[in-house]
């Protein structure tokens, strides 16, 4: 599998270049009205699944999951929200449940504390805290109890693969995501993530420790250049190292658009991840 941005390296790129290059909200055209959008959809769909909200795992206001249902025993997909780890909540992400309970697995959505009042080791482990409050309390809530598969977008896409060594994580379908920290650091991203050069290398998956997991990325054919190269990377380098991987870029999707793919039952992510479920049976 070889890159596809051999010659990209953001290193070389000016200050202001290196920004704009991470920048979704300034490089999709009406992307603030795509949000109100998303978060006016999800509200109506928690409307409709309101019995299982708000489960706390953890004592900060954040620590909270939502389970939807779509039948007993069914498998269960745990959703990450993105939002550099500074913005947004889960609640801005339940209507992209429709797609996957469309096709009979139920969907757990996981809230963290943003930055700057976590560190991202600290999110790191309340997504792990989360899955085991999750996967203990799977058959009361009606899910099968046989594992996870994690799948999240933008952030939630580097905190999906931080998520794959998890006991309870049976494979994952990260979306958009950011897998060296580096460049982040290195950006106006890191006034409140605060990262320093350690805390970017241990929690960068493309320099940690491969986990031996199904993994799928995608990211979207029109997403900015700096983005489709961290995907593009990173599953060059789970190939590299003989890791269960796939790689696809969805074409003319942008950062936001690409999550269609999940909202719909017949959409592309949703098709990934129940073939996720059907290989780690």
């Amino acid at each position: 599998m070889t890159p596809p941005f051999d010659t990209l390296d953001w290193r070389k790129m000016s200050q202001e270049a290196r920004d704009l290059g991470l920048n979704n909200s300034v490089a999709v055209k009406g992307s603030a009205d795509i949000m109100t959008d998303w978060e006016r959809r999800s509200g109506e769909m928690r409307g409709r699944h309101a019995g299982r909200l708000d489960l706390r795992y953890g004592p900060r206001e954040r620590n909270r999951i939502d389970f939807l249902k779509a039948r007993d025993r069914a498998p269960t997909l745990l959703f990450i929200h993105g939002g550099y780890w500074q913005m947004r909540s889960k609640e801005f992400f339940t209507h992209f449940a429709a797609g996957p309970m469309a096709q009979g697995i139920n969907v757990a959505l996981i809230g963290y504390t943003l930055a700057p009042d976590a560190k991202l080791d600290e999110i790191v482990a309340e997504i792990h805290a989360g899955i085991d409050f999750l996967a203990k309390e799977l058959p009361a809530l009606g899910g099968d109890g046989e594992g996870i598969v994690v799948s999240g977008w933008s952030a939630g896409g580097h905190l999906t693969a931080m998520a794959l060594s998890h006991r309870h994580v049976r494979a994952g379908m990260a979306i958009s995501g950011i897998y060296d920290l580096e460049p982040i650091r290195h950006s106006y991203l890191n006034v409140k993530l605060g990262l320093d050069e350690a805390a970017s290398r241990r929690n960068s998956p493309m320099r940690l420790a491969g986990i031996d997991k199904p993994l799928s990325l995608v990211v979207g054919g029109a997403e900015l250049p700096l983005l489709r190269k961290e995907t593009s990377d990173f599953a060059a380098h789970r190939a590299r190292q003989a890791l269960p991987v796939t790689y696809e870029e969805i074409a003319g999707a942008d950062h936001f658009s690409i999550m269609n793919e999940l909202a719909s039952p017949t959409g592309r992510i949703t098709t990934l991840i129940r073939q996720l479920f059907e290989r780690t049976e």
